[in-house]
Formats: C-alpha cells, sequence, structure tokens
C-alpha cells in the first residue's frame, strides 16, 4: 500500500504547512500511542528532538496526543537522532520519536520514530498509524492518561554509552580536534564525549538559537570546519549534521573526507582484527573508487538504494556489521542500530590510533573515480527503461569500460531525473554526463 505521510524517514515538511502543523502533529501523537497501546499493557514512549525552534511546539502537540491515548511519556529534550534509538532500547519503551528535519534549514521540521529495537518502523506499523489516522480522535478516561516526566540525565547516559563503544584504554591524549556540531542536537553532548576520552577540543557551530541549525555549519556546510582546523592547526576536525546522525572528518591540511572515505577507514581496521570485516554495504551513490579499495582488501561490497533504512535493511539480509553512505551516515552494527555520527567518529579515530597513521595517510588508500552528477528536471514521468534510454546508457558504459558507472535514478521529492556518470577521467565524465543529461531531457 501507498503511504500517505510517512516517508524513507518519518514525516517531513515544512512547518506550518501540512502535514506538519500542530493539530496533525497532536493526531499523529495520538495515533501513535493507539497503535502501540494495541500491543497490551502500559506503553513508554521516548521523546526527543533537535535546537529548531518548533521543536517546542510539536514535543507539546505529540505529548498533548501520546497522553490522550493513555501512554506514559519521558521527554529527553535536545539530543541526537542516535541517542532516542539508543534510550529507546535501554528504558524498553514501546517507542522513540525524535522531532527533527536532520541537516534542512530551521524553517522544516519532521516526526520520526524508532522501534523497541531502536530500528525504524517497519512498515506494517507506519501503515497502521495511518489507518488510525483516518479515524476520530478518542481520549481515554482520566484515570487512565498518561503520565509525563523529563529525563533530565538523557545526556549523561548517551555520553557515557558512546564512550563505550570505544575499545577498552582508547584515549585521544595529545590529540587536538575540532568539532562542528552544526549548532544542532550534538552541541551539548559530543564535545564532552571527546573531553573526556582526553582530546583538546574546540568547538564551532555549538550555540544553537532556534534559527541557526545547519546555517554555515555542520556536515553539509564545512567550508567554516575547513578553515577552522587550519587556523588551529589542529589534527583533525569532526563534522555533524543537525541531529547528528551523520558526520564527515576534515583531515589537518583542511580537505573533506567523506562518508566513503570514513566507511573504507573503518573497515579496513576491522579486516586487521581477528574477526576480519565480513562486508559493506554502501548505496548506489557510493564512489567506486571505494569499492575498488575495498576489494584490493577481499572485503565484499553490496549496493543498497539511497537511503539509510535501505542500507540497514540490507546488512541485516547479509548479516554484515557495517554499511552507510557517502554523505557520512554511517551504521556500525556491532555497536549501534542506526547511523550515529559521533560512534562512527570514535570507530574511525580508534583506527588512526591503532594504525599509528594520519587521517590523511588513512584516507590517500582510497582513490576515489571523479563522479559528476545532473539533475534533469522533468514535467512528469520519463521511462529510464525504454529502449531508446538503455541505448544510450550502454554506449556510456561501453566507453567507461570496467572502471566507471552510470546512474540514472528519480528524485523522491521532486520533479527531477537524477544523472550520474563516474569514470577515470574528469573530462571524459563531465561529457558523458551532460550528453546522457541531453537525452534525458529530450525525452521528458
Amino acid at each position: 500500500m501507498t503511504k500517505k505521510y510517512f516517508g524513507t524517514d518519518g514525516v517531513r515538511g515544512r512547518v506550518g504547512q501540512a502535514p506538519i502543523t500542530a493539530d496533525f502533529v497532536l493526531k499523529l501523537g495520538w495515533a501513535v500511542g493507539k497503535v502501540f497501546a494495541q500491543e497490551g499493557g502500559r506503553s513508554l514512549v521516548l521523546i526527543g528532538k533537535d535546537t529548531r525552534i518548533s521543536g517546542y511546539m510539536f514535543e507539546s502537540a505529540l505529548e498533548a496526543g501520546l497522553v490522550a491515548a493513555g501512554v506514559d511519556v519521558r521527554l529527553l529534550g535536545p539530543m541526537p537522532t542516535p541517542a532516542i534509538a539508543y534510550l529507546t532500547r535501554t528504558f524498553k519503551a514501546r517507542a522513540g520519536i525524535v522531532i527533527s528535519a536532520s541537516h534542512n534549514p530551521y524553517y522544516d521540521n519532521g516526526i520520526k520514530f524508532f522501534s523497541a529495537q531502536g530500528t525504524k518502523l517497519p512498515d506494517d506499523v507506519e501503515l497502521a498509524i495511518e489507518a488510525m489516522l483516518d479515524q476520530p480522535m478518542e481520549t481515554v478516561e482520566s484515570a487512565q492518561l498518561g503520565k509525563v516526566r523529563r529525563l533530565d540525565d538523557a545526556g549523561g547516559r548517551y555520553i557515557e554509552y558512546c564512550k563505550s563503544t570505544a575499545n577498552g584504554g582508547f584515549a585521544l591524549e595529545g590529540m587536538k580536534i575540532v568539532l562542528d556540531c552544526a549548532n544542532g542536537a550534538t552541541y551539548h553532548v559530543a564535545p564532552a564525549v571527546f573531553a573526556e576520552l582526553g582530546a583538546q577540543v574546540s568547538v564551532i557551530g555549538g550555540s544553537p538559537d532556534g534559527l541557526n541549525i545547519n546555517a554555515g555549519y555542520g556536515s553539509t556546510a564545512p567550508e567554516a570546519l575547513q578553515k577552522q582546523v587550519i587556523a588551529e592547526n589542529a589534527d583533525l576536525g569532526i563534522a555533524f549534521d543537525g541531529d547528528g546522525d551523520r558526520v564527515l572528518f576534515v583531515d589537518s591540511k583542511g580537505e573533506l573526507v567523506d562518508g566513503d572515505e570514513l566507511l573504507y577507514i573503518i573497515a579496513s581496521e576491522q579486516h586487521r582484527q581477528i574477526n576480519g570485516c565480513k562486508g559493506v554495504v554502501g548505496t548506489l551513490m557510493s564512489n567506486l573508487g571505494f569499492e575498488l579499495a575495498l576489494k584490493d582488501l577481499d572485503i565484499p561490497f553490496a549496493r543498497a538504494k539511497v537511503g539509510d533504512r535501505y542500507v540497514k535493511e540490507m546488512m541485516d539480509g547479509k548479516g554484515w556489521l557495517l554499511g552507510g553512505e557517502n554523505s557520512g551516515h554511517i551504521i556500525c552494527a556491532d555497536v549501534s542500530s542506526t547511523g550515529d555520527g559521533v560512534v562512527a567518529a570514535l570507530k574511525v579515530l580508534q583506527a588512526i590510533s591503532s594504525s599509528g597513521e594520519s587521517l590523511r595517510e588513512l584516507r590517500a588508500k582510497v582513490t576515489k573515480l571523479p563522479q559528476i552528477m545532473k539533475n534533469v528536471r522533468v514535467s512528469g514521468e520519463v521511462d529510464l527503461g525504454s529502449a531508446e534510454m538503455l541505448e544510450a546508457v550502454a554506449e556510456v558504459e561501453n566507453q567507461l569500460g570496467e572502471r566507471g558507472r552510470v546512474l540514472l535514478r528519480p528524485s523522491g521529492t521532486e520533479p527531477l531525473v537524477r544523472v550520474m556518470v563516474e569514470g577515470e577521467d574528469a573530462g571524459q565524465v563531465e561529457g558523458l554526463c551532460q550528453q546522457l543529461a541531453d537525452r534525458v531531457s529530450s525525452l521528458a
């Protein structure tokens, strides 16, 4: 069945425009409460949020809806998305709710959910919630109303959890790190994690005001961090996104290290251990150079559809413990149920410490191939499987040979077709990508 409200990661949109309105979120909270109450017994749901100004409004709306459905609530306040996943598991709650639009600007917001296992909700539960939204909202008897408490030590619990994912004896003494918290949900926990492990930490993007989340800072705008690392002569920089489930690094020369390179560094460290690395799941957008570097280590690699839930599904299906996207959404399933920027960063730092090599030296082992993507605006559906389109793709693939790739995919959110070409020669890649983009445009 087609979902009306849920996308690949909950419900998201512009604040004040359906469905991201106070009245809808109130009923959404009620619908979630009713669905989980069907499991029997008293239900507990955790609510966390990032630093957007609208988070206050939606926190109150969700709280009221859940209480009206007879569900108990624990309010966590501003916390990284993966922290809510972790705390949902440890409190044995029925669900965790995150109020966040991740890397989007402050005027967007969203509601996303975690199951009792700290994973994304399965499709059947999302469909059940949507079906409940069509029912009239009824409040339980007063004696059955949910009770609400604020969990004051949520931040401390998460800090200790993050540190516990590092190997015993691991420390960061002598390392100078610049953290970019995107004026988002990691601002009060990430600095503590790295400082308590012994690093000399300085912070940018650590003063949220409700309106500045992701604005000029964070993993989607790393330029400020690149400059700061050089200015402070730091060993490296770490950038999170607004809700803390993504991470990118900056090396000592101010050069950006993306998710593909970070995954390689973590995988190569696992490869050196006794149990090795069973395999890595990337996406259709993962750089071919990353795949070839893993192949040199005899580490299996597979591509999932773009989106962390698809990465996790493939990881589970193959029994692999590492996967992610080049955007920096990295899932280390040996210690976490979802993408966690702080945990992934610690994995990278452990690899640096264990190998005795710098971040710059480790990332140099991946030779990324030129990758060009062009967005072609279309007025309707384009048949990407037509004989004409398949012939055009085959022509480009023949020119690229075995060390090249072509990907055409429609955007899930905009009237666009994304045309990606990858190969060894940057000039050739640019020309072939434009050639394919023109062909798509002619068919639009």
